[in-house]
């Protein structure tokens, strides 16, 4: 076994979950993942915690929806108590085919996330991380041989990231302050209120309220109904199985009144039709890993990469809002992705953050 793969999972058991005597587990293994679970296996054997691993397979879940009427159980009581009872939930990303469920109908596909909405806010009340096992898969998808693919996995992965939390902090220190945020770029002006806000410097550790491994990035939740304009997304990514491209999306009292695409523009209307929610931002986030050199077409890293900000229809999180108050409500939160090194600037309260992908407290930031 490749070294990277034990520390890998010593990052993911130590640094970001945290896992500590007696806790309970769930660890969700995707298809081709198997030789870093059996590394997470091992390291939380050696903290004394209690271990049950499920399999997680695209291709079963495809077969699974394909078969099925749509008329499905509100939050199965055996999987709902399974996370209820868990402390922390790791899921490992790995599978053997991206497009596994490229065919299963929008319908039936956005039935089985409603029905599952409490199954997944047990899982969300976990101490939960996702990361990705590198795999063939994923390098094709990538673009990438699979021997590069894992070296870029890695340096995105083992890093310190302690050091970086001190470096995002100083965005989350902005936005926390801040009450509104303007975004210019190409075929993007838009503008959302995010007062009383909370920012989450996503260091890649629940102690960050950061369930990502890679992760780098700082992210808020917008007031949903203050969104206002346009905004374009330039950077391709896979969609329920659909390579989803150029999604230009205008806003009117924070809701999307209208939406194109380059390609398979039908998946993003099935993800806008879901729910009242779907319509609504839950998101602003910008990446700030600069480990993450390339996009990928895998949201766990393309969405960290510095020099873009992405936006999440659908689900707000909790820790982006104040005590009691709820934010955007949706059974999706789906990412789109901006690359924003060009002629752009982020501005908070009318000043300026960010131009063309470089920060103000940056070398080579350009005052104007």
């Amino acid at each position: 076994m490749d070294d990277r793969v034990r520390e890998h999972a010593r990052v993911l058991v130590e640094w970001s979950a945290r896992v500590e005597a007696g806790d309970d587990v769930v660890v969700s293994v995707a298809e081709d993942a198997h030789d870093l679970a059996v590394a997470v296996a091992a390291e939380l054997g050696d903290r004394g915690a209690n271990l049950v691993a499920t399999y997680a397979s695209d291709e079963v879940t495809r077969a699974y929806l394909r078969a099925h009427d749509g008329d499905f159980e509100a939050d199965p009581a055996h999987e709902l108590a399974l996370y209820e009872s868990a402390d922390v939930a790791l899921f490992l990303g790995g599978g053997r085919n991206t497009a596994a469920t490229a065919d299963v109908d929008g319908d039936v596909r956005a039935a089985y996330s409603r029905a599952r909405s409490g199954v997944r806010e047990a899982r969300m009340d976990t101490d939960w991380v996702s990361t990705v096992h590198p795999t063939r898969s994923l390098a094709q998808q990538a673009g990438m041989a699979y021997e590069a693919y894992r070296d870029f996995v890695y340096e995105a992965v083992l890093r310190d990231w302690a050091s970086l939390a001190d470096e995002m902090a100083r965005l989350k220190d902005v936005l926390d302050a801040g009450s509104e945020v303007h975004i210019v770029a190409d075929r993007t002006d838009l503008t959302m209120s995010i007062e009383d806000r909370i920012a989450v410097n996503s260091a890649a550790s629940v102690a960050y309220d950061s369930h990502n491994l890679p992760s780098g990035e700082v992210f808020t939740a917008p007031v949903a109904e203050s969104v206002e304009g346009e905004a374009f997304f330039d950077v391709p990514m896979t969609i329920n199985g659909h390579r989803v491209r150029d999604v230009h999306l205008t806003f009117a009292d924070g809701e999307v009144t209208d939406f194109e695409a380059g390609t398979n523009a039908h998946v993003l209307a099935d993800v806008l039709e879901t729910d009242d929610g779907a319509r609504r931002l839950g998101e602003l986030g910008v990446g700030m890993n600069r480990g993450i050199d390339r996009v990928t077409d895998n949201i766990l890293f393309d969405e960290k990469m510095g020099g873009t900000v992405h936006m999440a229809l659908g689900r707000a999180y909790d820790a982006c809002l104040p005590e009691g108050e709820t934010g955007n409500a949706s059974a999706v939160h789906v990412d789109l992705i901006a690359d924003v090194t060009g002629d752009s600037r982020f501005e908070v309260d009318g000043e300026v953050i960010q131009r063309n992908g470089t920060f103000r407290w940056e070398d080579g930031f350009e005052s104007a």
